[in-house]
């Protein structure tokens, strides 16, 4: 690990003061990424500024929307009875996310901003445009079991590792940043960004910014939620594919449906597809299939990864048959 400086913050403007004056620096919480990452040289920020210390971790009601802070910890979310109540499949997730150490650990701001595990990123050695720009894809035509079969571009391939942004997408959460040019509002789906040709910008932060909390909206059939995640092991791994879902039922007709996949692709992906086919249509079997079709249609597999098409559209099924019952 390289060396570097460390800085408390005592409010946000003094963590955006002490960036101010190195502006290579990383902010620090949870540190459950960023310290692994600077542990195997991904990472050499030359300052950390620890931000534990700010009020940013309350989880409340206003209007109709659950404003969770960025430093509230993945387990006290988890546990929290109106998410368990109105927003089920966020707790589900993070329940699923990690193991119960690290989730006592993790914050939400840095579940958001955690960085893929894949292999070629996350070894210096090899070739990886995401963390080396111009450096090529080593997973292209390398081991790309786990990597992304939608959202991909010839730059990178690799997927996005969070439970919880899955199932932001699927709510179309808002994230509540500041910085130094002032506060602002992002729109989950315009926080992300897929790779393109610039790997390496996976969000739209700007440089500096600091996430302050996010805003979950009250779904009037969020209870009606589920979270499904499929992995190699029970235990402490990332999706090989997962779905979050929501479902507005008039008896068995569907009126609305929210739907995001994981696992499958470079960010968390909400399919605009899957919900239209969902829209109108008889909660069944057949109706789920033509969904999962259709959240599927522009996925393109490496060869490795070939298999995790029909995985995520039985894991899609499936979340939609327990979100029906």
């Amino acid at each position: 690990m390289n060396p570097f400086a460390y800085a408390k913050a005592a409010s946000p403007s003094s963590a955006l003061t002490e960036f101010s004056n190195e502006r290579s620096a990383r902010y620090i919480a949870g540190g459950t990424t960023i310290l692994d990452l600077m542990k195997i040289a991904v990472e050499a920020p030359p300052l950390l500024i620890d931000i534990n210390a700010l009020p940013l971790a309350s989880i409340e009601v206003t209007g109709d929307a659950i404003r969770i802070g960025a430093l509230a910890r993945l387990r006290d979310v988890a546990e929290n009875e109106i998410v368990r109540s109105r927003l089920p499949f966020v707790a589900i997730a993070l329940e699923q996310s990690a193991s119960p150490q690290l989730r006592n650990m993790a914050t939400i701001g840095g579940n958001l901003l955690q960085r893929t595990r894949c292999p070629y990123f996350r070894d210096i050695a090899t070739p990886c445009n995401k963390r080396a720009p111009g450096s090529g894809c080593g997973a292209l035509d390398g081991e790309n079991r786990r990597e992304a079969a939608l959202g991909t571009s010839e730059h990178c391939i690799a997927t996005h590792p969070s439970d919880l942004a899955v199932t932001l997408a699927a709510l179309d959460a808002t994230v509540h940043v500041t910085g130094l040019g002032g506060n602002r509002e992002i729109a989950l789906h315009d926080f992300y960004r897929v790779p393109g040709d610039t790997p390496q910008v996976e969000t739209s932060l700007e440089p500096g910014e600091l996430i302050v909390a996010v805003s979950l909206p009250l779904l009037s059939y969020g209870a009606r939620s589920t979270y499904v995640k499929v992995r190699d092991r029970a235990q402490y791994d990332f999706a090989l594919a997962s779905a979050a879902v929501a479902l507005d039922l008039d008896g068995s007709t569907i009126r609305e449906a929210r739907v995001a996949l994981g696992g499958i692709a470079t960010i968390p992906w909400r399919s605009p597809g899957a919900e239209g086919a969902l829209r109108g249509a008889p909660a069944t079997r057949a109706s789920f299939e033509r969904a999962a079709e259709a959240a599927l249609v522009d996925a393109r597999g490496r060869g490795g990864n070939d298999y995790k098409i029909p995985l995520a559209k039985r894991t899609l099924v499936r979340a939609l048959e327990i979100a029906a019952v």
